[in-house]
């Protein structure tokens, strides 16, 4: 892709804006970084962009002399698509695709995809884990933490990329072709965004489009949507599930883990040497399991992977324990999906949980909850925009405290809780309306349970 006195607009100035501008003005384009906030609230790095790279930075509306010149729209996740500037150019024959379609034009090696609702994030860090130390050249991005852009310079003709993809990544590609391709499970999500459950499953379908028979598909057998996909795909499907034996794929028998394939067996490890919690991580270890076979890593090496493996921040995270009471951040649980199974993995802990739900509402219900709400939790903590929504839907099933800010949350949630019990911070929402990210909102709730009690808080 030659992007020598292209004329580009990049949508968005966040992180992925911010790679993309930077990427094409550095290959000589001619760049205009677009975003509807005011250009004085941009991040510096982006503001920085004007002077370093002589990028344009234009805020609010866009005028129609500029969209007539654009030849290239690079695109950010946070951008719908059909927003009016990218349906423009799409129209007059420009081309529109976002940062990781950029990247892949120009990224060496191999690629492993990882999409999914829930379980991506813990399953795209335990495979790089597993082909690092496996002795295999990788790299690890993409909806991570670190856009797929800035992995292009590093990356060599025998380099793995693991990349994690949202659905809003997967709608702008067009070539991206991972090797192997995994998809943890397709649980409603976003409903914010889409108008119809289809559409979000259809977004995450994307991440399959391009392989071929050389390729492998990783799939949850469990998943309803995702088993479907088995039987449509042209790369070879390989099957993962902890609720059945397979008669080829990985499976969890027992407390083994294990791997079928041409009628024989191979035990990988066991639940007892997997140290992060609930049966939904012990899907993502069969997923992450599968990615290696398919990458080549040796299953003794990713044996001793899998045992040292502590998880990723904000997933389940131990933070203290403060008079008996156990403090664990899940703000990563932005979706009612991954509240459930936050929950779940908590089931398995003595006495009851306190529950901390709430932010921006992505038009999803909550009704999912109630079950384990009525036979786990002691009470809910309430906070953020879609509060009211919350209490409506859950207010017979559980006591209701309301809260304001972090530090008001954890101190009602602390006198809520008995001795013996967990207090367990799984919003099922955005935090978009008082944080900056679920990062974010993890960070602070943590520091305001370390000051708890005046030091009563010890961390393990």
């Amino acid at each position: 892709m030659n992007l020598e006195g292209k004329k580009t607009l990049v949508l968005g100035a966040g992180k992925s804006g911010v790679a993309s501008a930077k990427f094409v003005a550095e290959r000589g384009g001619t760049v205009a970084l677009h975003d509807k906030k005011p250009v004085d609230t941009w991040s510096a790095e982006a503001r920085s962009l004007k002077e370093r790279y002589n990028v344009g930075l234009i805020d609010g509306n866009l005028p129609s002399w500029l969209l007539d010149q654009i030849e290239l729209v690079v695109i950010s996740p946070g951008v719908p698509t059909n927003t009016i500037p990218a349906r423009y150019v799409d129209r007059k024959d420009g081309e529109v695709i976002g940062e990781v379609e950029l990247a892949y034009r120009f990224l060496k090696g191999r690629i492993v995809g990882i999409t999914g609702s829930n379980g991506k994030t813990t399953t795209t860090t335990l495979i790089g884990e597993l082909l690092k130390n496996s002795g295999i050249e990788t790299q690890v991005g993409g909806n991570i933490g670190t856009p797929l852009l800035e992995l292009t310079a590093a990356a060599t003709e025998n380099t793995w990329s693991v990349v994690e993809l949202s659905s809003f990544q997967l709608e702008t590609i067009k070539e991206f072709r991972p090797q192997v391709a995994v998809a943890t499970n397709v649980t409603p999500n976003h409903m914010d965004r889409y108008d119809f459950f289809s559409d979000y499953a259809g977004a995450k379908h994307r991440l399959f489009m391009n392989q071929t028979n050389e390729d492998v598909a990783i799939l949850n057998a469990d998943d309803e949507v995702t088993a479907s996909w088995a039987s449509g795909l042209k790369a070879h499907v390989s099957l993962f599930s902890v609720r059945q034996e397979l008669d080829e794929g990985l499976f969890l028998r027992g407390r083994e883990l294990v791997c079928r394939a041409g009628g024989k067996e191979k035990i990988l490890t066991t639940r007892d040497e997997i140290f992060v919690r609930g049966l939904h991580n012990v899907e993502n270890v069969l997923a992450a399991f599968a990615a290696g076979l398919a990458c080549g890593a040796a299953p003794d090496s990713m044996r001793e992977t899998v045992r040292d493996f502590r998880g990723v921040e904000h997933r389940i995270e131990f933070v203290a324990e403060a008079d008996g009471v156990k403090f664990y951040n899940d703000s990563k649980a932005t979706s009612v999906d991954a509240t459930l199974k936050a929950l779940e993995a908590l089931s398995e802990e003595p006495g009851q949980t306190v529950l901390i739900l709430g932010g921006r509402g992505k038009n999803a219900p909550y009704a999912p909850l109630v079950p384990l709400i009525e036979k786990k939790v002691r009470a809910l903590v309430l906070v953020g925009e879609d509060a009211d929504n919350i209490e409506s839907q859950l207010k017979n099933h559980a006591p209701i405290v309301r809260a304001g800010s972090m530090a008001d949350v954890v101190e009602r949630a602390f006198e809520a809780a008995e001795k013996g019990d967990s207090v367990l911070l799984a919003p099922a929402c955005a935090s978009f309306d008082m944080f900056k990210s679920f990062e974010e909102r993890g960070t602070v709730f943590k520091a305001e349970v370390r000051k708890l009690g005046s030091g009563k808080a010890e961390a393990v």
